[in-house]
């Protein structure tokens, strides 16, 4: 299903070939990639008036992934690689893919695995040639099962109210850039980098594609829970000040507890009224629970300062072995 996103896109669009990449990042994918690139295969012939550039970005994969994607890029120009010198991270790999493929008209981004299916890409460039210049694929439906999907939908459902602009919800990786929003996402210097809301945040007219998110072709996934944890911490803290906001609330309501408590034993002495203590128990619970705010409270300021150690660092985001097919 497409949703239009505006009228009287620029004349390029329409009248003349367009120069489609697509930055396809890759770790350990050896056991989907010839179904892969069988369909992208597909996807090109079935749609020759477009120029077609397959970027894969390697990952430091383990397997023969890299390999595979050297041998079909010697095979066919329509498909090139840039390979890591390890494993730096698909955020990282989305960055060099798009780094790379700044000569471009649009890019699309999508992911290995053939959950995003390479069939919905016409209909991010129909979107694009009506105008859109940020098309986003967002997930009709999932076939995640047990953990992971209730993962996936308690972020989706919360992380929308925690940041301090709106994101799309059910959107990833998979959609289209134009190229001046290429342009402008390759501008963004930060390390801790969180795709949909560095995406959102640049701006630009937005459309939308709704599709169904399939299983995976083969293999199993390479992002692991505790990775999917950190990937939406990074977008938590990168995105928003609440965790900030409520200590500073949570601190005032501590305060505003501790003085009522001592206002009402000093208003007892006062009258005359014997203030009776309970001990031990008390005083234990007090401490710990103050003791673990502030721990709290150390922690949250700890990875916001730790995000601040990485910029001013300024390594690069990754470090390039080899590029084939590519000047």
């Amino acid at each position: 299903m497409l949703i239009p996103a505006c009228s009287q896109p620029p004349c390029h669009r329409v009248n003349s070939p367009a120069r489609i990449a697509l930055v396809i990042p890759v770790y350990n994918e050896a056991s989907v990639l010839p179904e892969l690139l069988r369909r992208l295969d597909l996807l090109m012939a079935s749609h020759p008036g477009e120029r077609w550039t397959i970027l894969f970005v390697n990952d430091g994969s383990r397997d023969e992934s890299a390999e595979l994607i050297r041998r079909k890029a010697s095979a066919d120009p329509s498909y090139a690689l840039v390979d890591f010198s390890r494993n730096f991270g698909h955020q990282a790999a989305l960055t060099a893919g798009l780094a790379h493929a700044i000569d471009h008209d649009a890019v699309v981004t999508m992911d290995a695995d053939l959950q995003d299916p390479p069939e919905v890409i016409p209909s991010l460039l129909a979107a694009w040639r009506g105008g859109a210049e940020v098309v986003l694929a967002v997930r009709r439906s999932r076939q995640e099962r047990g953990l992971r999907r209730l993962g996936f939908d308690l972020f989706h459902r919360g992380f929308g109210r925690l940041i301090d602009f709106p994101i799309e919800p059910n959107t990833g990786t998979f959609g289209l850039l134009s190229a001046e929003a290429v342009a402008a996402f390759n501008s963004l210097p930060e390390k801790h980098r969180f795709f949909p809301g560095l995406r959102a945040w640049i701006g630009f007219k937005q459309g939308e594609v709704l599709y169904d998110r399939q299983e995976r072709a083969a293999g199993t996934p390479g992002v692991t829970f505790r990775k999917l944890v950190r990937y939406a911490l990074d977008g938590l803290l990168s995105f928003s000040h609440l965790p900030l906001r409520l200590l500073t609330y949570l601190g005032l309501f501590v305060a505003g507890c501790g003085f009522a408590v001592g206002a009402f034993f000093i208003t007892r002495r006062l009258l005359g009224i014997e203030v009776a203590f309970t001990g031990f128990t008390t005083l234990v619970t007090l401490v710990l629970f103050l003791g673990g705010i502030q721990l709290v409270g150390i922690g949250v300021l700890g990875e916001y300062l730790g995000r601040i150690y990485d910029e001013v660092k300024r390594r690069p985001h990754y470090i390039v072995r080899r590029r084939v097919r590519l000047e």
